[in-house]
This record gives structure tokens, sequence and C-alpha cells, in this order.
């Protein structure tokens, strides 16, 4: 399983590196059986997040329209089987680093709106989720995100679910923050088992909440 994590300047933290963490050790304990890495939308070195943590990065994005026109092979080494989207500074409108600000630009979005309609599945944390409201991935399916943006996710038109983390097939969310952490090992739960999942979130030292819808 090839996980990539989407990031962009400003995102939060722990909504990015704490999945990260989890799919780490899930590759570990599994012998590779699952990769993880970061990726951005244009190629440069690192990324600054919201509380200032410079984060390296390890390539970048599949080329949306590529995979949409089924030049990039089907499942190549570039595509991933999960694409996990961070929030972060929405509720403040950040105009120059935030999920906000790229919402605005539009680039993430509407490569996100190519990347799940060519079939990749995406995952998002807080509010990573308006960045998917924006490019119109949510609108009329199941989810959540931070509790501070559900009325402009509600808004726009998706159906939001009052869960910790909302599994709508090939679309997962997840609330505010350290929810991320609870989509990770629910991933890690559905595609290897329950006994793997505890396991790293016993070395994570994290009381796992079962609250999905």
């Amino acid at each position: 399983m090839r996980v990539q994590v989407l990031l962009y300047d400003g995102f939060d933290e722990l909504d990015g590196i704490g999945p990260y963490e989890v799919f780490d050790y899930a590759g570990e304990y599994t012998d590779g059986a699952v990769e993880v890495s970061y990726v951005t939308l244009d190629d440069r070195e690192t990324v600054t997040a919201s509380h200032g943590t410079e984060v390296g990065v390890d390539g970048t994005l599949v080329d949306p329209e590529a995979v949409a026109g089924g030049e990039a092979g089907g499942r190549t080494a570039e595509v991933p089987d999960l694409l996990v989207v961070p929030g972060g500074g929405w509720t403040a409108r950040d105009e120059e680093a935030s999920a906000w600000a790229e919402a605005r630009k539009g680039d993430i979005p509407t490569a996100l709106a190519t990347l799940h309609e060519a079939g990749v599945r995406i995952a998002s944390v807080c509010t990573g989720s308006m960045l998917l409201a924006e490019g119109g991935v949510t609108d009329g399916r199941r989810a959540v995100t931070h509790a501070s943006a559900v009325e402009e996710l509600r808004e726009s038109g998706a159906e939001v679910v009052d869960a910790r983390v909302v599994d709508d097939g090939d679309l997962l969310t997840a609330g505010g923050v350290t929810s991320g952490l609870d989509l990770a090992l629910y991933v890690v739960e559905t595609a290897f088992d329950r006994e793997l999942a505890d396991r790293i979130a016993t070395v994570i030292e994290y009381e796992r909440r079962y609250e999905v819808a």
C-alpha cells in the first residue's frame, strides 16, 4: 500500500506527521507492505508547517492529468493508493500559508478533484476536507472536518456526519487534528488487521477512539 501525504506551506504539523508516523510503523511491522512519503504539488525540498516546523519533502505528486488520461500506466510507482490531505490555518484565514490560502489559489483543489475522479482514494484530516470541498470532491458525500469549519463544509454541499472519522468508500475524512491518528489506525486495521493497528497505537501510546461512521 502506497500512502502519500500532501504538504503545503501552513499545513498543521500533527495533521500530516501523525498519520505519517502510523503508516511508517505499519510499513516497519509488515516488512515494507506499506510505503509512506511526503509529497508536494510543485517540486521543492522543504515545506514550512503552521507552527514553524520545516519538513523535508520526498517528491512531487503525480501529474493528475496524466493519471486521468491513463498516461501514468495505472497503479505505477508514482500513483498513491491513498493520498492524505492535512488541514491548517483555515479559520484564521491566513492568506500567505494555510489551507485557506491553497483553496484560494485553487491548484491543490483542482489536483485533488482530478485524482479522485481518476480513482485515487483520498483521506483528509481536519480542514484538509475544505480543500476537497473547494474541488467539489465532498459534494453530496458523507464527510466531517474540524468543528470550527463544520458549517462551511455543510454549506459547500457535503453531508456532514457527527463522527471522529467518516468512511465513505473512496473518500475518508477525519475531524480535528488528533483524529488523523484514528483515521490512519483505521486504515491500517481495515487493510491488515486490528492486531497490527493496536500494536501501533500501543507503541505511540495513543488510546484509540472507535468513532468511525
